[in-house]
């Protein structure tokens, strides 16, 4: 054998290997628990951002709150009606953002009028693209569902929920 021969054994090659893959092994679930949280955080936002949208849909079209997110939305360029508000961006208003299955159905209409509404954030797949499912109403307090599994399709499931603090 001739001793000016340059290179890694094998031995030192699968050492290296190991010590990547040992490395790998405890990142990627701190990769996948961060993306989790980050869709949480973003599925919280959208709830926050969606109230507000829903009181000021109230306060400007005299009907009471939106039935749907596409009310609250609309088209680019946008040109605000009580069908389309102007009031959420186009992907919060299509119902699905970061991992998560957003919706906002109006509540019952007495005298033209729609007196509540539930906005939740589901996630799409549970484990995934998220943990908890979120909710808020008309009292703007988000409320979260620990299974996420909870789908708060009426302000009455929603403050049932506990509070987020």
């Amino acid at each position: 054998m001739n001793k000016k021969q340059k290179g890694f054994s094998l031995i030192e090659l699968l050492i290296v290997v190991a010590i990547i893959l040992i490395i790998a092994a405890i990142a990627i679930p701190n990769l996948l628990r961060a993306r989790i949280a980050a869709n949480e955080a973003s599925a919280v936002g959208s709830i926050r951002s969606v109230v507000t949208a829903e009181v000021t849909y109230s306060s400007t079209w005299g009907t009471g709150f939106s039935t749907n997110l596409t009310k609250l939305g609309g088209a680019n360029p946008c040109t605000a009606s009580a069908a389309t508000a102007c009031l959420i961006d186009q992907v919060l208003a299509g119902g699905s953002k970061s991992g998560y299955t957003i919706a906002a159905p109006g509540g019952a209409i007495v005298a033209g009028i729609t007196q509540t509404f539930a906005a939740s954030a589901v996630p799409i797949t549970l484990g995934q693209t998220g943990q908890r499912s979120f909710c808020s109403d008309e009292s703007g307090v988000v409320r979260f569902d620990p299974t996420g599994v909870t789908v708060a399709a009426t302000d009455v499931v929603c403050q049932g929920l506990t509070a987020l603090q």
